[in-house]
């Protein structure tokens, strides 16, 4: 893969659920920490290494955050890193939390 793929919140869960990819929020830690995707890793400057030695170049990843925008430039440059399945949820954790979708708080 060359390019990520677009996909929609209830696509990007199912993946999830089938442990056939993990879902990265790039939402900031406050935002993270008030309501996130179930199962999703905080992916951040931080969380960078953390998450380079728990998933390989080939393990699909989904990037979700606020909107859908971001999750864009986040998935292009997880692709320059040599990640070859990256995915993009369509309308980012507001799409994820209108459809129902599981979530999860920390606190």
């Amino acid at each position: 893969m060359s390019a990520f793929s677009e996909i929609s919140p209830q696509q990007a869960w199912q993946l999830v659920q089938q442990h056939a990819a993990a879902l990265l929020d790039i939402r900031n830690e406050t935002h993270f920490a008030l309501a996130h995707p179930a199962q999703a890793f905080h992916l951040s400057h931080q969380s960078y290494g953390e998450f380079e030695m728990q998933y390989e170049d080939d393990h699909p990843v989904i990037v979700i955050c606020y909107h859908g925008v971001s999750s864009r430039g986040a998935a292009m440059y997880l692709i320059e890193q040599g990640y070859t399945q990256v995915y993009s949820v369509t309308g980012g954790f507001e799409a994820w939390e209108r459809d129902g979708l599981p979530i999860e708080r920390i606190g």
